[in-house]
């Protein structure tokens, strides 16, 4: 059969404290997306999608979706996943898609969301985001992530721009993400990066 361009679908929570509270949200959902919850929770193999539609449930984060489940040939499997975002080694970072950056190393992870690091303290002319762009040096593509719907890129730091952007943290609202960053150690960005510019 044709694949579908849309699927009503059957929406519930997995969180635990949930289960039994949680109402069942019914909506339909455009297949591609779809396409992205199920490559989330199980990847892009043709024959593995192929099952899941079939099945017509998957968990996807911490949503439940459920669907009246089809047959589809080889072909359609193949189309469907044709339909999924690929990675794109040649793709440069573009700031404006920016969403999170996370300092980094082997042993230490902080999360630098972009909402909390792109507003600027009173009377400061840059943000503690302008910071992260401006360290950010030759940007190198890693892969396409589906369940974050985005490109991920890693940059390389120097010891000295680490410091750099321990006293940066000045320029940050927020105490707790300060202290993080200023007690902990890091070697890279990990940048987060949709594929469309993020909206104000």
């Amino acid at each position: 059969m044709a694949l579908p361009q849309q699927v009503r679908v059957k929406l519930s929570s997995e969180a635990a404290e949930y289960v039994a509270l949680t109402p069942v949200v019914v909506q339909d959902l455009p297949f591609a997306e779809l396409m992205q919850h199920v490559a989330t929770a199980s990847g892009t193999d043709a024959t593995r999608v192929r099952e899941i539609l079939k099945r017509g449930t998957l968990v996807s984060g911490a949503s439940r979706f459920r669907w009246e489940g089809w047959v589809c040939d080889e072909a359609d499997a193949e189309a469907a996943v044709a339909l999924l975002p690929k990675p794109e080694p040649r793709r440069r970072l573009d700031a404006a898609c920016c969403r999170k950056a996370t300092l980094a190393s082997a042993t230490s992870r902080i999360d630098v969301p972009r909402e909390a690091a792109e507003p600027r303290r009173f009377l400061r002319r840059r943000s503690f985001w302008q910071c992260l762009l401006e360290a950010s040096g030759e940007a190198r593509y890693l892969t396409y992530s589906y369940r974050d719907r985005a490109d991920h890129y890693r940059v390389e730091l120097s010891a000295e721009a680490c410091e750099q952007l321990k006293k940066d943290t000045d320029l940050l609202k927020f105490d707790g993400l300060k202290q993080q960053i200023r007690m902990r150690e890091f070697d890279h960005i990990h940048w987060v990066v949709g594929r469309e510019a993020v909206k104000d």
